[in-house]
């Protein structure tokens, strides 16, 4: 018998038969799964471009949106986040919304553009690897922010770069189901997609403010009319998705100026609340003492 400080110390014996399993639970898996999911999808767009089936090609794309909408979420809600699901989550973002889109576009209207009809695309691309590694070295940067700052991405994130740089296809593919010739001609213009290729390149690799929504807070009296406005938006897109996308697409690209704004005002805030706190927290100054 072997004792320890007076206490008996027990051994317990491992069954036969019944070895130790080591690894993640599934929980952790989930998130990475749905990642996985996501890049299949990304890469199944590409392919359906390559039979000009853009329809398809879109829907894929979107699903892609949608899940990594909620991979990341999800992580966190059952504690599964983990260096690696970052790392694979912004690997897959740069192929669905990084290559996909201008592989995309670039089979919708650039390939009798010219020689080079594949630099706008190659913009694209390059501009969307730049904004991911930004976005992966501020998470290893650990100093300290400002608490508005959170509310705020610096430049448009990869999944709404894809959205605004499809808009040439969204539009096309409404004007197909409508049967408007002569707009569907110019959603396949070269020069369009190009525009939209190297205008959102350059917003996603500047500093422009872009509200997140992820910490966004409502006002109360605004909650019951956002709510009917996102299930009015949500009714539109399943009737009429193009449309639906294509008008998203332009009510993003107007909010911008507004949140550059809203991140101005809390600054200035922010600034002139610091200025007030040193002032009010110095100590009063000790009466002089007779010499």
């Amino acid at each position: 018998m072997i004792q320890s400080h007076g206490r008996r110390r027990r051994f317990r014996r491992r069954k036969p038969g019944r070895p130790r399993v080591r690894g993640p639970s599934f929980n952790r898996l989930i998130p990475n799964l749905l990642t996985m999911s996501g890049l299949c999808s990304g890469l199944l767009s590409m392919r359906f471009a390559l039979e000009g089936k853009f329809r398809h090609a879109a829907l894929a794309l979107l699903f892609s949106a949608v899940v990594d909408g909620l991979d990341g979420r999800i992580a966190r809600l059952l504690r599964g986040s983990t260096r690696f699901g970052a790392e694979f989550d912004s690997l897959s973002d740069f192929c669905c919304f990084g290559v996909a889109p201008s592989f995309i576009l670039y089979l919708w209207s650039m390939t009798e553009a010219g020689r080079y009809a594949f630099l706008p695309g190659m913009m694209f691309t390059v501009c969307m690897a730049l904004r991911l590694a930004r976005f992966n070295a501020a998470l290893d940067d650990h100093e300290d922010k400002p608490r508005y700052a959170g509310n705020f991405f610096t430049g448009v994130p990869a999944p709404a770069g894809a959205g605004l740089a499809l808009f040439p296809l969204f539009l096309g593919l409404e004007a197909t189901k409508l049967g408007y010739h002569g707009v569907y001609e110019f959603s396949r213009q070269p020069l369009l997609t190009s525009l939209t290729l190297s205008g959102t390149a350059l917003l996603l690799v500047s500093t422009l403010p872009v509200w997140s929504f992820k910490n966004f807070k409502i006002p109360a009296k605004f909650v019951l009319p956002v709510m009917l406005s996102i299930v009015i938006y949500i009714v539109v897109l399943v009737a009429d998705p193009w449309a639906a996308l294509a008008a998203a697409g332009v009510i993003y690209l107007a909010l911008i100026p507004l949140s550059h704004r809203s991140f101005i005002r809390l600054r200035r805030a922010a600034e002139e609340m610091q200025e007030d706190i040193p002032a009010e927290s110095l100590p009063e100054s000790p009466p002089s003492q007779p010499a």
